[in-house]
């Protein structure tokens, strides 16, 4: 049975043929509720691209598209959203980022979103 997962896509862009954006594109044809975080404000199929730490709810899976060097800033704020898992795509792996949020009871997994999309494992 699908469950839909409300997705946070973390270093969303409206620039085609960037990961994050296929990946956003992909979600939405798989059914799920996405929200989009990035460094420019923009938006993908009408949905906005939010910068800075907005205020979300229901968030199931949190996609990282977001190099490590770039992720320490966003550790407080993914841990509030309270996710089930963070989806660390290839390039965007962070074992200290990853430990923290599992001893936080997050599931974190070493993925890539759009290989988990076309085998049915999302």
């Amino acid at each position: 049975m699908f469950r839909k997962k409300k997705t946070l896509v973390v270093g969303a862009t409206a620039k085609e043929g960037r990961y994050a954006n296929l990946a956003a594109y992909r979600l939405l044809r798989h059914g799920h509720d996405i929200e989009l975080l990035g460094l420019r404000e923009g938006d993908i199929e009408g949905h906005p691209i939010r910068t800075g730490e907005p205020d979300l709810q229901g968030i199931h899976t949190v996609t990282m598209y977001v190099g490590p060097q770039n992720q320490p800033k966003l550790y407080a704020y993914i841990k509030r959203l309270k996710p089930k898992r963070v989806i660390f795509n290839p390039g965007a792996e962070n074992p200290e980022f990853e430990k923290q949020l599992q001893a936080e009871g997050i599931e974190t997994i070493e993925a890539c979103t759009l290989v988990m999309l076309s085998v049915g494992t999302y």
